[in-house]
């Protein structure tokens, strides 16, 4: 597995993570333990999308202010073997 292909696995797992913390402090606003959890996450998922960005541009067009296509550029997620 390459390193792109590491970096966006641990960025998707970390996102995913991330996300589903989200959806349950929706219903749980005051569980502190599970907020600290995704502050952990996030500090965690921030320094692998810059380092995923600046070596392979930007994850999603959001991403890019100066270059709004950019994200689209070559392989595609579908484009590359697991």
């Amino acid at each position: 597995m390459s390193e792109r292909e590491m970096l966006l696995k641990k960025i998707g797992t970390l996102k995913f993570a991330v996300t589903d913390i989200d959806l349950f402090l929706d219903t749980h606003p005051a569980d502190t333990q599970t907020l600290n959890k995704s502050r952990e996450y996030m500090s965690q998922l921030e320094p692998l999308v810059k380092k995923y960005e600046d070596r392979y541009g930007p994850l999603t067009k959001d991403e890019n202010a100066a270059n709004s296509w950019a994200w689209v550029k070559d392989p595609w997620p579908w484009d590359t073997e697991v």
